[in-house]
């Protein structure tokens, strides 16, 4: 299936226009690195304690990050989930013994918050074990005989009817007689010794400053192994000046991107930079698709200078490029919309990514072989370029194999 046939746009007659863009989302994101002192890390990086909370009602950011910032020295940051009644509160620490006493902080001061009991049991995120010692005294006092058995068992359908059919949070307790097995005596006792908790706190994640610093060096170091690595690849597969050529491309890719995240203030985390990575190879798969379509050309001696040759080939691939592109950028749009708070920093590296390096196959990756291609020209050097049909030294050795 093809989109396009025999097309014959004229890219690189317009390539400066786009080169331009580039530097100028390349000059942008550099500026706003250098005023914001570098990315902003998550926690995986910076290390730091990390909570989603969900809410009964739409909660106040204002009033709880005051809270929190009267108990927690340093930057406290409470943001809210779109289109949901949930908060990321995060917080950076200093040191490994911080980790905890930080994490219970932050939870006392929401219970202190949302007025909670002391007497009672919070229901609303209680484990089986605590809700079964709450209720297990007050019903033998009341003259309600179960076997120890059935009522763990009844226990356990409590908290599964919490967790899986309300999303670990009740509007009321009535709601509790359609748990298999409750009784009008087992709901009272319930009701009498336990509240229901405005807020559930459904996820934790604590790293320390040390892991942090080692995870960013890590991802870094992950990160120049994959541009090295494909800078030999290619260099192998077809000539050095094609691998710097599709390792710039894809540097370029790189770069724009992580300074779209600075100007956005977006959190470089863990999950970003695997969106990074994939990138890398993804941009580098689309590069390599025109530069074989390039030598191929070459290799059957097709007439004209390396404009033309280069023109051609990315027309003849231009098909293939738009559908994979395409495809592969509305599944990224997909998620980056609909994925949540939590994958919203891996999707929006994915669509500014597949954007970006797809056109910088075209825009910036080839002509960097036809400013390549004019200079030794200029410098008279017949043995890569000169006359009429431009022959890569690679494609000769690939042709005698």
């Amino acid at each position: 299936m093809e989109l396009f046939r025999d097309t014959n746009f004229d890219f690189m007659g317009n390539k400066w226009p786009l080169i331009g863009l580039s530097l100028l989302l390349t000059a942008a994101g550099l500026v706003s690195l250098a005023v914001n002192g570098g990315p902003t890390y998550g926690i995986d990086f910076k290390g730091g304690t990390l909570l989603y909370v969900k809410f009964a009602e739409k909660p106040s950011e204002e009033a709880i990050r005051t809270a929190l910032s009267r108990k927690i020295k340093g930057e406290v940051s409470v943001v809210a989930v779109q289109g949901t009644n949930e908060l990321m509160i995060q917080t950076e620490i200093k040191g490994e013994q911080e980790l905890q006493s930080t994490r219970q902080t932050i939870e006392d001061t929401l219970a202190s918050v949302y007025s909670a009991s002391a007497d009672k049991l919070n229901f609303t995120g209680a484990p089986a074990q605590r809700l079964y010692d709450r209720i297990n005294l007050p019903l033998q006092k009341g003259g309600v005989f179960i076997a120890d058995e059935d009522l763990r068992k009844l226990v356990v359908e409590i908290l599964k009817f919490r967790d899986k059919q309300k999303g670990g949070m009740l509007a009321n307790f009535d709601e509790l007689s359609a748990v298999p097995g409750m009784t009008p005596q087992v709901l009272n006792v319930i009701k009498q010794e336990s509240y229901l908790g405005k807020y559930l706190v459904r996820n934790t994640e604590v790293v320390g400053p040390r892991v942090g610093n080692e995870l960013r060096t890590k991802a870094l170091l992950a990160t120049l192994y994959a541009l090295g690595g494909m800078l030999i690849y290619v260099g192998l597969r077809f000539e050095f000046v094609y691998g710097f050529a599709a390792v710039i491309a894809v540097f370029h890719d790189t770069i724009i991107t992580i300074g779209l995240f600075s100007l956005f203030h977006k959190e470089i985390s863990l999950t970003v930079v695997a969106a990074l990575l994939t990138l890398v190879g993804y941009s580098m798969n689309d590069t390599i698709v025109v530069f074989d379509r390039i030598r191929e050309n070459l290799q059957r001696g097709r007439k004209g200078d390396m404009t033309d040759i280069v023109n051609r080939s990315v027309n003849e691939t231009l098909s293939r490029t738009i559908m994979t592109s395409s495809l592969t950028l509305l599944t990224a749009v997909a998620l980056w919309l609909f994925g949540g708070q939590v994958l919203n920093g891996f999707a929006f590296a994915l669509v500014v990514g597949i954007t970006v390096g797809t056109y910088s196959s075209i825009f910036v990756a080839s002509p960097i072989l036809v400013f390549w291609q004019d200079f030794m020209k200029k410098r008279g050097d017949n043995s890569r370029a000169g006359g009429a049909t431009p022959v890569v030294p690679a494609a000769k050795k690939l042709a005698a194999k």
